[in-house]
């Protein structure tokens, strides 16, 4: 396992990155363009209609955030054309057939030129319409990959996934693929087909009814938590994420390296390009803010267990050697990693009974949804296997020339510190300003 540069790796590199306006994959595109600004180009696709509506996006969601202040001041006066010069905003949508790219000419060119794929598209939403979820996390994956087979020169696609699609299995979850029809209930069998057609069943009905769109949206919600649990596993996004890996390990078939990163609770920056960035409420945040907001005062948690968090640049510094080591490979396959830590839990809230919400039935609703939706996270069993991870420090402490740069190793991290004096104060900064 080598790695060798991987600044020089990324030398003179074409990167489709998809779902470009995510959290991650903005760390990702900045950390790209701060370490190697002779990368030749990074195409960002975009959901939108036309190249104006995606140069909008990447102007006010993408360069615009204060992620990129530290890129933006290291070109000054420059800044602008040099983005102009290595990012290409490319409308298109992940759920439809060709990632949605009307553009002929454009889709040839990156056909052409594009060497490395990075998949950030999803929808994190525990409770996403299940239309709308299964379209992203689903079959989105398998639009990807047919659009990467079509590439002339992609050397490894990574995929994004969750650490959580394990579902509530307890001990020892290994970095293992999920094979197509797999369900979490021995007495289930996962038919992505069948999913899809009674998805389009549901709406087909609902329309027929003439149901307002937020009767839909409500059926929809409720549907997929249903459709989830009926498998075995806890809520749409676990689930769709899920029958997205499937489709991909198994329409692959070695025909492009594959990598799967799979991290868990994903908090704010670490170290780069500076402690504490952080973009929406994400996982466990939710009770935090609803804490801070007095609008949750308690909340039910086991007292005893640790919480699986790994900060995001550590994520994205994880994928780069990923990415890196697996396209330096000949022969086509497939590697999951896991991206996690296990942090102290003294900053969490102490538990405490739901009888106590009783006289205030408003917040009793909220904690209760929250519950819901978080219990099998907080009431969490299972220990992730990372023996693949492990493998990649050790190669690239030994053959990376510039593994310090790219980091990934929680066990250095003062969890304590790092809580209160970067991902708290951060928290309070970018999302409860």
């Amino acid at each position: 396992m080598e790695l060798g540069s991987i600044v020089e790796f990324l030398n003179n590199k074409s990167i489709l990155v998809i779902g470009a306006a995510g959290f991650l994959a903005k760390i990702f595109v900045e950390k790209i363009l701060r370490v190697q600004p002779e990368v030749k180009k990074l195409y960002l696709l975009l959901r939108a209609v036309d190249t104006k509506s995606a140069e909008e996006r990447l102007q006010n969601e993408v360069i615009g955030k204060a992620l990129f202040d530290v890129l933006r001041e290291q070109h000054g006066a420059n800044f602008l054309s040099f983005i102009s010069e290595k990012v290409s905003p490319v409308p298109g949508d992940i759920s439809c057939v060709d990632l949605g790219i009307k553009d002929s000419l454009l889709k040839d060119q990156m056909w052409n030129e594009v060497d490395t794929v990075v998949n950030f598209a999803a929808t994190t939403n525990f409770d996403e319409r299940y239309d709308v979820a299964l379209g992203i996390n689903t079959m989105g994956a398998l639009h990807l990959l047919n659009f990467v087979k079509i590439c002339n020169h992609v050397k490894v696609l990574v995929h994004l996934s969750t650490a959580y699609i394990c579902g509530e299995d307890g001990g020892l979850i290994k970095e293992k693929p999920f094979r197509l029809g797999t369900a979490k209930k021995s007495t289930k069998v996962t038919d992505i087909g069948m999913e899809k057609k009674l998805v389009e069943e549901k709406l087909r009905n609902l329309h027929s009814e003439h149901a307002e769109e937020s009767a839909v949206t409500t059926y929809m919600k409720d549907y997929g938590i249903k459709r989830a649990r009926m498998h075995g596993w806890p809520n749409t996004y676990v689930f769709t994420k899920a029958m997205g890996e499937m489709l991909l390990v198994h329409h692959n078939r070695d025909a492009v390296p594959l990598v799967i990163l799979r991290p868990t609770m994903v908090t704010s920056t670490y170290q780069e390009p500076f402690p504490g960035w952080i973009e929406g409420v994400r996982t466990i945040d939710g009770v935090a803010v609803g804490y801070a907001k007095g609008k949750l005062k308690e909340f039910p948690f086991n007292p005893k267990l640790t919480v699986d968090v790994i900060p995001a640049d550590m994520v994205i510094n994880a994928l780069i050697m990923a990415m890196v080591e697996y396209a330096n490979r000949s022969t086509p396959s497939e590697i999951i990693y896991h991206a996690f830590h296990l942090a102290i839990n003294t900053v969490l809230f102490q538990k405490s009974y739901k009888d106590k919400y009783i006289a205030l039935e408003r917040k009793l609703k909220r904690g209760m949804r929250l519950a819901d939706l978080y219990e099998p996270y907080v009431f969490f069993k299972g220990i992730f296997d990372d023996a693949n991870s492990e493998k990649l420090q050790i190669a690239a402490s030994k053959t990376c020339s510039e593994a310090h740069a790219f980091n990934f190793d929680p066990t250095s991290i003062n969890w304590e510190a790092y809580m209160m004096d970067a991902h708290f104060p951060g928290l309070v900064k970018h999302v409860l300003k």
